[in-house]
């Protein structure tokens, strides 16, 4: 059975190769809000749907032209994702522009003809000249179909490999299980189980309070602002990790040993 699959891995580029990525993130940010500010203006002006692409603005930003244009094109794509979106379930929201102060840094691109490979502990890139060393963790086996980066606010780069593999289907199993959310518990199963929330997820989030209360204390603009800002990105970033790595498991654990699982609506 053919899925797509994704592998996350740390990367670490040069100064150089760090120059360019932030010169792609700065370009993506900029087409999508004029990508979006054209929509909103065209349809004040025509009530009409504007059907814009990142093409058109090359010629009055030539400077567009230095970066993948996949990563542009794939703006265009979550555009139209978010106006599907709004427009399908109100509740969503109208889309947002993008700034630098939600440190938004990040771009997808696609794999066409080996323009994105990993070898000997570097993976290539689109437009890139030279490759950028990566930590494969876990091989992966399969054709690569894009290939997103990001930066992190504690300054750390990702990307994430999407994989067209073949992978083997779970055996059937006869069990069926109820899951309820809950406050005090992460859930109560309708086996009786109760599964608490993590302790030490429990404890990264008490001292997060206490960094965040310490950041607020510091004069804006000072050295020792930023590095209690550090500090609190790094922290962020942990409990991130700590609360997908719980959900991961307890979700592996409930799918493997039940064939239904019902959730509370």
């Amino acid at each position: 059975m053919f899925v797509l699959k994704a592998y996350k891995y740390r990367i670490y580029p040069t100064h150089e190769q760090q120059q360019y990525l932030a010169k792609v993130f700065g370009c993506v940010r900029f087409i999508y809000n004029k990508m979006l500010a054209d929509k909103i203006e065209h349809y004040k002006q025509t009530e009409k749907m504007l059907h814009n692409t990142p093409a058109r603005y090359k010629k009055e930003y030539p400077w567009l032209k230095e970066v993948d244009s996949l990563a542009l094109a794939n703006v265009q794509l979550n555009l139209e994702k978010a106006y599907r979106h709004f427009f399908r379930d109100k509740n969503v929201g109208f889309p947002t522009f993008k700034s630098k102060k939600t440190n938004n840094n990040r771009f997808t691109t696609n794999n066409q003809n080996g323009t994105i490979a990993t070898k000997a502990g570097t993976i290539k890139i689109p437009k890139l000249k030279t490759r950028i060393r990566i930590k494969v963790h876990r091989p992966f086996w399969g054709r690569i179909k894009s290939c997103t980066l990001s930066k992190t606010p504690s300054g750390k780069y990702f990307a994430s490999v999407l994989v067209e593999t073949d992978i083997a289907p779970l055996p059937k199993t006869e069990k069926k299980i109820g899951v309820d959310l809950g406050l005090r518990n992460f859930a109560i199963t309708s086996c009786g189980e109760v599964i608490a929330n993590p302790k030490h997820l429990r404890q990264s989030e008490q001292r997060l309070a206490k960094l965040q209360k310490d950041l607020s204390r510091k004069k804006k603009g000072s050295h020792n602002r930023n590095k209690a800002r550090l500090k609190v990105a790094k922290l962020h970033e942990k409990i991130a990790n700590q609360r997908k790595d719980f959900l991961h498991q307890t979700s592996t654990q409930m799918i493997r040993e039940n064939q239904v699982i019902v959730m509370e609506d």
